[in-house]
């Protein structure tokens, strides 16, 4: 029995004794959150067909081709207003290898060619309108087609009301003149679109990527919220919403080459719009 005691006594005084206390594992720091860079393609497209009847055709194979390598290649086609919120602190950062995809114009061959391919590999496309032309020119889409785009996923913008090349229109015309050509370009194309196809129109593309600080002001005043270019570079953390890039293709940016825009790893080159 005193054995025992004598036992007792000694446990609770190893117990008692600083480096003998029970430990509680220190939790481990948190680790600093990872600030995630953008670093998005915005793929641009014009026309598409059978064989290349301009430099602005790409031939719908060729569209094929590109969609099949983003898809073998673990790209993901995100909606550009994904990308466009983020800009406007909206949401989050595109996750790596998101790519975006648009088109200027409304071609006929966007409803003929691009559209059941862009079904066949679920992705969304961004279409950017010069109303002027709709249901009018023999090349455009019309209203009704617009509409059943928009059914299936894609989103209409403004591509300014007639295709205005910005840079002749400030030489030719009395400053005055200039200004209301721009309004005109600007809100006309907004409205119509909104009252033809019940959307909210508030990316326009610039005609041929001219644009300057004045252009950039008052596309802002009309209620655009970004504003999209031709210089050749991915959006990424030194762009704003306002001047964002887009790649230019053509017919022949296939295998290595198309591969490369897609990786930021192209060569610059000057394309004749």
């Amino acid at each position: 029995m005193k054995y025992r005691i004598l036992f007792l006594l000694l446990a609770i005084a190893l117990l008692a004794a600083p480096g003998a206390r029970a430990v509680t594992p220190a939790a481990k720091p948190a680790q600093p959150a990872v600030s995630q860079g953008v670093n998005v393609p915005i793929l641009l497209y014009h026309r598409f067909g059978p064989t290349v009847a301009d430099g602005m055709t790409i031939k719908t194979s060729v569209f094929e081709e590109h969609l099949k390598y983003l898809r073998d290649n673990g790209y993901t086609v995100i909606p550009l207003r994904k990308l466009v919120d983020y800009y406007l602190k909206k949401g989050p950062a595109p996750a790596p290898k998101s790519v975006v995809i648009v088109e200027d114009d409304a071609h006929k061959t966007v409803f003929s060619d691009m559209l059941p391919l862009a079904k066949k590999y679920n992705v969304p496309v961004t279409v950017f309108v010069y109303p002027s032309a709709i249901s009018n020119a023999k090349y455009a889409m019309t209203w009704e087609q617009l509409k059943i785009l928009q059914k299936n996923g894609f989103d209409i913008q403004s591509h300014t009301f007639w295709h205005p090349n910005f840079k002749h229109d400030r030489k030719k015309m009395p400053p005055a003149e200039f200004e209301k050509s721009v309004q005109t370009q600007l809100k006309k194309s907004k409205a119509r679109l909104e009252e033809k196809l019940g959307t909210k129109v508030d990316l326009l593309a610039w005609p041929f990527g001219i644009y300057d600080d004045y252009l950039l002001k008052r596309a802002a005043e009309a209620g655009y919220v970004a504003t999209f270019t031709i210089e050749a570079h991915h959006a990424g953390p030194g762009d704003v919403a306002m001047k964002l890039p887009r790649y230019l293709l053509i017919n022949a940016d296939q295998g290595k080459s198309f591969a490369r825009i897609v990786e930021g790893t192209a060569p610059k080159r000057n394309l004749v719009y």
